[in-house]
């Protein structure tokens, strides 16, 4: 019990077991494929889909396809409490740049926030997926425009049917 293991694996895993649903989200900084940091706080007045995923993840990757297509839906959409509709803020856990935005590419990943500190996500130091308490890959947490989380998914696409309840 005294081992820097032991107590290391007991302070991670406290993170998930608290629920974050309904707590205010919790801003990082991360930089896009072009090295621009991007800090989740900028992206106001929209609900925004917080979506972990990976280059090698073969279940992000299938799931990609429906998250273009939800974004493709919803992002030009009025919804209620919003000013400027919906988007996807992808964190990716890729510790490979071009594998990275080759897959964004290959996924028509159309939306503009994606972000990475290219850190190897099994050492444990990644400071969002350590935040937020992602286990798995994918994994999402749908905000609303007053930075209130509302929902965590075990893929992104299980948003949409949260996302139908706040359209006008």
């Amino acid at each position: 019990p005294n081992s820097v293991y032991t107590r290391k694996f007991i302070e991670n895993n406290s993170r998930y077991v608290e629920d974050i649903v309904g707590q205010h989200y919790t801003d990082f900084e991360l930089p896009d494929p072009e090295r621009k940091l991007i800090k989740l706080s900028s992206i106001k007045g929209k609900y925004v889909l917080l979506d972990f995923w990976a280059s090698w993840c073969g279940p992000c990757r299938r799931a990609n396809p429906g998250l273009v297509k939800m974004y493709k839906e919803y992002s030009d959409k009025k919804f209620k409490n919003a000013k400027n509709g919906f988007t996807v803020v992808s964190v990716s856990m890729d510790k490979d740049k071009e594998k990275w935005v080759n897959a964004i590419k290959a996924d028509n990943l159309l939306w503009p926030y994606h972000m990475s500190d290219l850190v190897d996500w099994n050492t444990g130091n990644c400071v969002p997926a350590n935040t937020y308490g992602v286990q798995f890959i994918p994994q999402g947490f749908l905000i609303d425009p007053n930075g209130k989380i509302i929902g965590k998914y075990s893929s992104a696409e299980g948003a949409e049917e949260d996302l139908k309840k706040f359209l006008l």
